[in-house]
């Protein structure tokens, strides 16, 4: 039996709920004696870390002019010719005076020569560690934020190749050869690089850094010139610099060494370490060294700790890897050591007064 046929009522489609027009405001009068109120999301600034105990921002390389090079080539070059024909016609002279006093200063300019080509292929060799080490640092930054674990290993090879002369370090190759088959990120194979190859090496840059700052509180205490406190503070200055990169492998020459200073000298900059006026007193009186130690006494602490804050940066400087997974040493691990260190010397000063 067939089906009789219906109708059927087909709704049209509802429309779309819209959104609810906003109503304008009317205009009114503001009142300028009155405060307005401007809501805002609180902020902790104390939660911020400080920016001079966190890693610095990479200083990018300074380009060099063109035309500062081929003007101190060409100097150079004039120099070496009037250097030469200098040579060349005392030897001239004292042939046509003695033969052997000609065969003396031919013999003398040879020596002098070779030891001038000593000195230069030591210097090109300076360089080319500290290049190696900078480069390690970049590389190392690099493959730490892709996570690359070629790369770390790459990296691995030749930290330890730096440090191998190195017998602090014996334990920690050992550590990182036994571990060198396993599957390990590159962020984390880093880090465990960091701890057991550059963990002996930051020891004894900390130990250098708070022995020279304790000979330059104990010298400027004592010594009777500002003129002799100054050009000690630089001398002990200049040789934490190359202690510490001696310790880190870098072995500076005199071109390399002046490389590092000016290194030191741009992360003294970034952080802002170089503040050392009414921070440092402030930081001495809150230890209570004021009522015990004398204005002198106070004078050399607040030395040393400029001599510790350089020597902070020049490790930062000359470490192959940047702090990532050992703490960033700060002023603050040194001067509980050195105003210890004072107040016993002020101590020991007022006991042979009293005899």
């Amino acid at each position: 039996m067939s089906r009789s046929p219906q109708a059927f009522r087909i709704d049209p489609p509802k429309p779309e709920p819209q959104e609810k027009p906003v109503a304008k405001r009317a205009p009114r009068a503001i009142d300028p004696g009155k405060a307005v109120t401007v809501t805002a999301d609180p902020v902790d600034f104390f939660s911020e870390p400080d920016a001079a105990l966190s890693e610095p921002p990479p200083i990018p390389a300074r380009r060099r002019s063109l035309l500062a090079r081929i003007f101190f080539a060409a100097l150079g070059l004039l120099v070496s010719l009037a250097i030469g024909l200098w040579a060349d016609r005392l030897i001239r002279d004292l042939f046509a005076r003695a033969d052997w006093l000609g065969w003396i200063a031919l013999g003398a300019a040879a020596v002098a020569l070779l030891a001038l080509l000593t000195i230069v292929s030591r210097e090109v060799l300076a360089l080319m560690r500290l290049a190696s080490i900078e480069e390690i640092r970049r590389s190392a930054a690099d493959a730490i934020i892709r996570d690359d674990a070629a790369e770390a290993r790459k990296i691995l090879a030749r930290l330890s190749a730096l440090v191998a002369a190195k017998p602090e370090t014996a334990a920690g190759r050992k550590t990182l050869d036994s571990i060198k088959d396993d599957v390990i990120d590159g962020s984390d194979l880093l880090a465990l690089a960091e701890k057991e190859l550059l963990a002996p090496l930051d020891a004894m840059a900390r130990k250098q850094v708070l022995d020279a700052a304790k000979r330059v509180s104990v010298v400027t205490a004592v010594s009777p010139r500002a003129l002799v406190d100054v050009l000690y503070v630089l001398f002990e200055a200049a040789r934490l610099t190359r202690r510490i990169a001696e310790i880190y492998g870098g072995r500076p020459g005199f071109l390399g060494f002046l490389h590092l200073v000016r290194s030191v000298l741009a992360h003294l900059a970034v952080t802002g370490s170089m503040a050392a006026g009414e921070t440092l007193m402030q930081q001495i009186v809150g230890h209570g060294l004021a009522a015990r130690l004398s204005a002198k006494l106070g004078e050399g602490v607040v030395n040393g700790m400029m001599t510790a804050r350089i020597g902070i940066a020049a490790m930062a400087a000359a470490r192959p890897l940047a702090f990532n997974a050992l703490p960033r040493p700060g002023i603050g691990d040194f001067l509980k050591t050195l105003t210890s260190f004072a107040s016993s010397k002020a101590e020991e000063k007022v006991a042979a007064g009293e005899q």
